[in-house]
């Protein structure tokens, strides 16, 4: 069962997420006031209600996990978010990314290929806040190429190569945000498409997500 309470001790364990997160090196002010404002237990099954604002990763079910707040944090604030940009999130999992970006102020595309993550998430009533957010069932490998292009791209597992379709789905501009590596522990990447289409890359710290896969898992 997920929990819809949200009392004055989780809001009071925010607040502590918030400063950890900050101390990390998160400058970001709209970053950590969404961070602030997500009850992240409402992610979780009730049984993690007294670790889920530890700064850790989660399982969720199907092999994936909700990724530790400060990897959210640090994915979004490389994105450089503005209100009403169009995102594509590769990976919905739990949700939790696609409501930080949503309540930034983005227009969230996100694809979720494990079809059990997927249909949960219909169910999921805190997700009614956020109309701003669209669902999709998919391979994020091959991206949304009817509602391309987009401002910025996010991809929440580790992907052994830039797919070149989602490079194409990207406005001249534009930014990814991709942990990139195939084995253990990735780097974090983010590539600007300039104007004249040539891409800038640039190299950030290393991090460890689960593997990017192809297809859908029904």
């Amino acid at each position: 069962m997920r929990p819809i309470e949200d009392t004055y001790r989780h809001k009071g364990l925010r607040k502590k997420l918030v400063d950890t997160v900050r101390s990390k090196g998160i400058t970001d002010e709209k970053v950590l006031q969404a961070i602030e404002s997500i009850p992240r237990h409402f992610f979780l099954d009730s049984a993690f209600d007294e670790v889920a604002y530890e700064d850790r990763a989660f399982p969720i079910g199907e092999g994936q996990t909700i990724s530790q707040p400060y990897t959210v944090a640090y994915q979004t604030q490389l994105l450089e978010i503005k209100p009403f940009e169009k995102v594509l999130e590769i990976g919905t999992g739990s949700t939790y990314q696609a409501t930080v970006l949503a309540m930034m102020g983005a227009q969230v595309y996100t694809i979720e290929r494990q079809r059990k993550l997927f249909d949960g998430n219909k169910n999921f009533a805190y997700l009614k806040k956020f109309p701003s957010i669209k669902f999709f069932y998919g391979d994020g490998y091959e991206g949304l190429p009817t509602f391309a292009p987009f401002d910025k791209v996010i991809i929440t597992a580790a992907a052994p190569q830039v797919p070149e379709k989602l490079i194409q789905q990207l406005k001249p501009g534009g930014m990814m945000v991709i942990p990139l590596g195939a084995g253990e522990v990735q780097q974090m990447r983010r590539i600007t498409k300039l104007e004249n289409g040539v891409l800038k890359e640039e190299v950030f710290d290393n991090f460890s997500f689960v593997p990017m896969k192809e297809g859908k898992k029904g």
